[in-house]
């Protein structure tokens, strides 16, 4: 199993947002979490991805506790084992589309010539060969969005967390960034968690969890 986790549940004061979620997640395997805004999607996702914290629940990658890890180890681990997108790019402007792809790699230790290597080797199957060399403010959405994936791949994590990936696109861009997903998973076998309103590309993963006032809706 490539991530699991049990009894996760999470207030934000008075707010009891998440209530007792479990879920599993195989390897290449594409589960899309759907629901009405306000029912507890982006904030599973965000414990999912380490990005916040439960406050009770088990979340486990492999046979790995992630709660018993640290904060320094936990981003370390955070960084080299899972990859994340979001519905705005999030690119660095001062950046070239190669360096922000290649920027947790860096983070991970990798010489930037091992970085590029692999960032251009992923620019080039997300069909960007022509742009890496370009700041994000010289390409189309569509494209931006492609690059933050790259950078979600680079350091061939285990699972990627997308938050409304094409939340933010129009319909064809939307429509190839999917596509995207799917090849992805079969060609290397990729995990996603995604979050999405978008029901053609809930229709197209492997499972499609639904949310509803914080608990898993059976």
């Amino acid at each position: 199993m490539m991530l699991s986790c049990q009894n996760i549940h999470k207030n934000y004061g008075n707010l009891h947002v998440l209530k007792g979620i479990s879920l599993q997640v195989k390897d290449a395997e594409i589960v899309c979490i759907t629901g009405e805004s306000g029912a507890g999607k982006s904030t599973l996702l965000h414990i999912l991805g380490t990005l916040d914290m439960a406050d009770s629940g088990n979340l486990h990658f492999r046979e790995q506790n992630l709660l018993k890890l640290n904060n320094r180890k936990l981003s370390s681990f955070r960084n080299k084992n899972m990859g994340f997108v979001f519905q705005f790019h999030q690119l660095l402007p001062e950046f070239t589309a190669l360096e922000n792809v290649c920027i947790p790699s860096w983070i991970a230790g990798k010489s930037k010539r091992e970085a590029a290597k692999d960032g251009l080797e992923l620019l080039s199957y997300l069909g960007l060969a022509d742009r890496s060399g370009h700041k994000p403010n010289q390409l189309s959405g569509g494209e931006q969005q492609r690059v933050a994936v790259a950078r979600a791949l680079i350091n061939k994590p285990g699972i990627v967390f997308a938050d409304e990936p094409s939340g933010n696109l129009d319909s064809t861009n939307a429509e190839a960034l999917h596509r995207y997903f799917l090849k992805l998973r079969d060609d290397f076998g990729q995990s996603f968690i995604i979050v999405t309103h978008n029901r053609e590309l809930a229709a197209m993963g492997d499972r499609n969890i639904v949310l509803k006032d914080g608990m898993v809706q059976q």
